[in-house]
């Protein structure tokens, strides 16, 4: 018989939410001297399984040792909170979660031993099944950097990425797409291609990424516009009314573990080769795309650096694609600066709007973009002859045909607005007459991000002048946006730490 003024054993806590935001990672709030955490052996960073009535997920523990939580209390993230779709002073038990066995891989993939297809596809079941912690998710990324991973590796992590996630069918046995490898501040062709596409009579669903290491991704821009967080019903909906959409692919669960992923290269500041091709055409085939031109943009600060380099990439993106059942074309553009004026999501919507509407000072290079890129998609749908579709592309433009698409489309996703303005600007002069000679894309990148973007969708540079112009000493390079005066001069600072952002060259007599 048990002796009465013994302590009863609590094997539970109740849930309390912290309204902390820690991103995609569920994370849990522990006292560290709760009969659970010492009952269990619970330490920081531990990976514990939590379980309420009906669900459970797999969390990384953080300790408090303040009172901020009772001995009875644990405390979630706000992820956490989503995933067990907790409420308030529910009861939930606690364990240690089993070790991701495939991490076993990875440490083999570090130390030379190439991803096999049954490892690959453990791997990526274990990311989407919330497995790895976001610093195994990092040792991960970090194996595959660089040119680690082989063309049949790659192969391996698409299909293993494409069957953990969705697969949308559209009835039609040709689905148009596109991507940009990236790397490019304003390169914003998308919408543009989009509209163009759909108003030429082919179908164009496209899947957007936000941003992962740039000041802007589509999704980002296009949410200055209208909904980008569409469900898949809704998506189907705009697709068999208007031909073509333009949605964050996080919102349809397509090839859930490269979302993820992408996490944690923008937290690195890492884009890995291999990674990036299994990203790109795990999203393509998910999406139910036959049909996809890749954009890659070369230049000595763009992602892809070297011809050499696009052309391996491209034979990577092509193989892939063929081995699992889309055709894709590779299409090399100039990456040496920025296309457009704006950089940043309301900047770059500003761009696409006047390109669309015809402006006489929209930019031209954005559109010049667009229609080749478009003009290839509908020479690929065969809705132009061979050499014919950029000609049909621009006329969609100047008809206003793609203007009329684009404003339907943005009507079935939830209504067009208008893109905000930033309250604070700040203009750079070029300090010295002579020819921009040359534009340092990462740097000009970083500043844009520093001034707020994405995250302050007004935030960002407006460009003024292109490689080969010529200017004074008091023209205008670009005008910094910030949506809060810290910010803005935060960029400042960058920018004066940073002269060789834009070089200018006298002129020769």
């Amino acid at each position: 018989m048990s002796d009465p003024a013994e302590p009863k054993t609590i094997n539970y806590l109740l849930l309390r939410r912290m309204g902390i935001d820690t991103h995609q990672e569920p994370v849990i709030y522990m006292r560290q001297d709760c009969y659970v955490c010492r009952s269990e052996g619970f330490d920081a960073q531990s990976r514990i399984t939590v379980s309420t009535g009906t669900r459970s997920i797999i969390a990384t523990v953080n300790m408090v040792t303040t009172d901020i939580l009772s001995h009875q209390e644990v405390g979630l993230s706000e992820s956490a909170w989503r995933r067990l779709q907790a409420t308030e002073g529910e009861k939930a038990t606690f364990s240690h979660a089993k070790p991701a066995e495939s991490m076993s891989s990875v440490r083999g993939k570090i130390y030379g031993t190439p991803f096999s297809s049954q490892s690959a596809t453990e791997i990526v079941n274990d990311i989407t099944d919330g497995s790895y912690s976001d610093i195994q998710l990092a040792s991960f990324v970090t194996s595959c950097a660089g040119s680690r991973l082989s063309t049949n590796e790659i192969i391996s992590l698409t299909e293993a990425m494409v069957a953990c996630g969705s697969k949308l069918d559209w009835g039609s046995q040709q689905v148009m797409d596109k991507h940009c490898v990236g790397g490019l501040p304003g390169n914003r062709t998308t919408p543009i291609v989009v509209a163009i596409v759909a108003a030429s009579g082919l179908i164009m669903p496209k899947t957007s990424s936000r941003a992962i290491t740039s000041p802007a991704g589509t999704a980002d821009t296009m949410e200055t516009l209208t909904p980008v967080n569409l469900s898949l019903k809704t998506m189907r909906s705009v697709v068999e009314k208007e031909g073509g959409c333009i949605a964050w692919g996080g919102s349809v669960s397509l090839s859930p573990a490269d979302d993820i992923l992408i996490r944690i290269e923008k937290a690195l500041d890492l884009d890995s080769e291999g990674q990036l091709v299994a990203s790109v055409i795990s999203k393509k085939i998910a999406a139910g795309s036959t049909d996809v031109l890749i954009d890659i943009p070369i230049g000595v600060t763009a992602k892809v650096r070297s011809q050499n380099y696009g052309r391996k990439l491209a034979k990577q993106l092509i193989k892939t694609g063929e081995a699992l059942g889309i055709t894709v074309k590779t299409l090399f553009s100039d990456g040496l600066q920025p296309v457009g004026h704006g950089i940043g999501p309301a900047l770059e919507a500003r761009d696409i709007l006047q390109v669309l509407n015809n402006h006489h000072h929209g930019p031209q290079d954005l559109r010049d973009r667009a229609t080749t890129i478009a003009g290839e998609i509908l020479e690929m749908g065969k809705v132009a002859p061979q050499g014919q579709g950029k000609r049909l592309a621009e006329h969609k433009i100047s008809s206003g045909e793609a203007w009329v698409k684009f404003q339907a489309i943005c009507e079935a996703q939830g209504g067009l607005k208008t893109p905000p303005n930033a309250a604070y600007t700040h203009d750079v002069a070029a300090g010295k007459a002579g020819i921009v000679s040359y534009i340092n894309n990462r740097v000009i990148a970083k500043l844009a991000k520093l001034a707020g973007a994405p995250a302050a969708p007004s935030a960002g540079l407006d460009f003024h002048v292109k490689l080969g112009d010529k200017v004074c000493s008091d023209t205008p390079l670009f005008t910094i946006h910030s949506e809060a005066p810290g910010e803005l001069q935060y960029a400042i600072n960058f920018l004066n730490d940073h002269p060789g952002a834009i070089s200018i060259e006298e002129e020769s007599i």
